[in-house]
């Protein structure tokens, strides 16, 4: 998987998440707690540090996870998207979750890094299928999925717990390609 930022639109880039990015990501989730806590699931004050966020881009990674930032024209963390529960084998699937800053929300950041990592899940991952979850409520999440090319498969009854309560999710996935698997 190449290392080079890719060009999302108007001075923004995705790239591979390095433990350099830890500072930017907890400046990022600092800016966007608010904008964030119904969607998210009560962290403690640590998550939002650089240390916080360092830990856990290590605990992603050492699972086996993907991860990428999206920056700004000067760099700065302003998204992060990660693959976890990476399965090869006759399976080939991963879970997508992500996150914009509150700066970026509404301006299609979301939706060309979803639909770039998919292209790199599929091209350089060799996964078949990628699925998210999704809040009942989290209707601009949704509809960056479905303009990404998921498609609504179920309903996950109190499947996370999020800002205090069990929540029910939609679940969604795209199928990225019917070749078979290379084993």
């Amino acid at each position: 998987m190449t290392d080079a930022p890719y060009p999302l639109s108007a001075g923004r880039f995705l790239r591979p998440t390095t433990a350099s990015d830890a500072p930017a990501l907890a400046g990022a989730l600092l800016r966007s707690r608010t904008y964030m806590a119904p969607f998210e699931p009560v962290r403690p004050d640590s998550f939002y540090t650089p240390e916080g966020q360092a830990e856990r881009l290590a605990g992603h990674l050492a699972a086996g996870g993907h991860a990428w930032v999206a920056v700004d024209e000067e760099d700065r963390a302003v998204g992060s998207f990660t693959l976890s529960g990476v399965a090869l084998g006759a399976f080939r699937s991963a879970v997508f979750g992500y996150w914009v800053a509150v700066e970026q929300a509404g301006r299609g950041l979301a939706t060309a890094s979803v639909r770039r990592i998919c292209e790199l899940a599929r091209d350089d991952l060799g996964l078949h299928r990628v699925e998210a979850g999704v809040l009942l409520y989290n209707t601009a999440s949704r509809r960056v999925l479905e303009k990404s090319g998921f498609e609504e498969f179920g309903l996950a009854p109190k499947f996370l717990y999020i800002d205090g309560e069990w929540r029910d999710h939609r679940l969604f996935q795209r199928i990225l390609h019917d070749e078979p698997p290379q084993l």
